[in-house]
């Protein structure tokens, strides 16, 4: 299901942060305290840093991504019931559900995440009827936009399914072949939508794609890697700049997917769909994704364009769609490819360049930038980054700051001495992290 490793120490961590992760589990295991099975499971299951790709996933278009060294520790225990239970080994928090099909999440609450992944479960895989005792514990900023709700559902799906051989079953033997094929699932588990003949549901409400389960299940350590979306369809993998590492500062500024921040998250995925609904009813042509449709319209997307002046939409508006439609072309098309270039050439004024231009672009036209994010890309380049951007959905969230691995430790010093004199509110709640190029998802033997 996931690669198995024998130690934390060969897993493709750096040594420090492999030092970190036996300290996490040590927790996990702890908090599970005397429930012991025959059956019993751990992961670790990385965050993602979305190096370029912003709000293309679910619209068919490309990313460039890697994932993160921070993530989170699970251990898991078989039990002999259908009853499931989750505990945070950092807080105590506590959760406990029956995996049934009928299984109602409390919306807005950390706890509607394990939720969606239990009910799909029960509903897509009726053979699954092993409950489960489930402790984690993260260093990973929740909410900071390096996709932590997307790495604790994948945690919970793959403990769950281990302890209930799900890829001995019929149906996940017919659904799901590669791990392409699981970051694409659990993309729906998490937006709801049906994948195959495994039937969806309301998921937890997010409109969201399958970039962050890819970057969580795919990516491989010290390299990039470039991906399609709607399916998932693996390009090219480019190696991560030798001798550099990211700077990533979380804002303080919350990019949660719950909540009241739901339909703010939600607009720039229904603003990319109503242009898709457009162009259908304009051209006749029955195309699955916005990707498509550029590809179909010759690739220069000029009638697209007209198409949505011509239009009279009543939510968004005609200047509206057009930005939308413009930054996806950008990021997808031109922004995404060429910096996968300028990595493979070596390039790496050319690759801050085009970082430059994809940062600029969400702030003009896609609008999901607050002035926080904005500030720390800008700042970041200032002190001299090669590159820096903000990532993940917006609203709030991280940026991220390529830099020379032997300064990355002054860097971030200045970064958060410069944050905390211009945001000095949402410099309180900031953290910054240094990562490489982390390994996918892996279960410890």
């Amino acid at each position: 299901m996931v690669p198995a490793v024998s130690h934390i120490d060969a897993s493709g961590l750096r040594a420090g942060a492999a030092a970190s992760k036996h300290a996490l589990f040590a927790r996990a295991r702890a908090a599970l305290g005397r429930v012991r099975s025959a059956q019993e499971a751990a992961f670790f299951v990385p965050g993602r840093i979305e190096v370029l790709g912003k709000h293309t996933d679910y619209a068919g278009g490309r990313s460039l991504l890697c994932a993160a060294e921070q993530g989170f520790c699970l251990a898991a225990a078989a039990r002999r019931d259908r009853r499931v239970t989750v505990v945070n080994a950092d807080t105590g928090d506590r959760a406990a559900f029956e995996l049934v099909p009928d299984l109602q999440p409390v919306i807005g609450h950390w706890s509607s995440y394990p939720a969606a992944v239990l009910r799909r479960v029960a509903r897509n895989f009726p053979e699954a009827a092993t409950g489960a005792a489930l402790a984690f514990a993260s260093d990973l900023p929740p909410a900071s936009g390096m996709s932590s709700s997307s790495a604790f559902m994948v945690a919970v799906f793959l403990a769950v399914a281990t302890l209930n051989e799900l890829d001995r079953t019929e149906g996940y033997r017919s659904a799901i072949a590669q791990a392409t094929d699981l970051a694409d699932y659990l993309g729906t588990v998490e937006n709801g939508r049906t994948f195959g003949a495994l039937a969806g549901d309301a998921g937890v409400g997010t409109f969201g794609g399958s970039e962050d389960h890819t970057a969580i299940l795919c990516c491989r350590a010290s390299t990039l890697s470039q991906y399609r979306f709607a399916p998932v369809h693996f390009e090219r993998e480019v190696p991560m700049p030798a001798g550099h590492v990211f700077a990533v500062a979380f804002s303080g500024l919350l990019a949660e997917k719950t909540g009241a921040a739901l339909a703010t998250y939600n607009r720039a995925s229904r603003a990319a769909a109503r242009v898709l609904q457009i162009w259908r009813a304009a051209s006749g042509r029955r195309v699955s994704t916005l990707e498509s449709a550029v590809v179909e319209a010759g690739g220069a997307a000029d009638a697209i364009r007209a198409v949505i002046a011509a239009s009279d939409d009543a939510e968004f508006g005609a200047d509206l769609l057009r930005k939308r439609f413009d930054q996806f072309v950008l990021e997808s098309r031109t922004l995404v490819p060429g910096a996968g270039d300028a990595l493979r050439d070596g390039d790496l004024g050319r690759f801050g360049a085009l970082v430059d231009r994809s940062q600029q672009a969400v702030e003009d036209w896609l609008g999901n930038q607050v002035p926080e994010t904005a500030w720390l890309a800008r700042e970041g380049r200032r002190l001299g980054a090669v590159a820096a951007s903000a990532f993940g959905a917006g609203f709030g969230g991280s940026v991220w700051a390529l830099v020379a691995a032997g300064r990355s430790d002054d860097f971030i010093r200045a970064w958060r001495a410069a944050y905390e004199r211009a945001y000095p509110e949402a410099a309180s709640r900031a953290v910054f992290v240094e990562t490489a190029a982390g390994p996918a998802a892996f279960r410890l033997t």
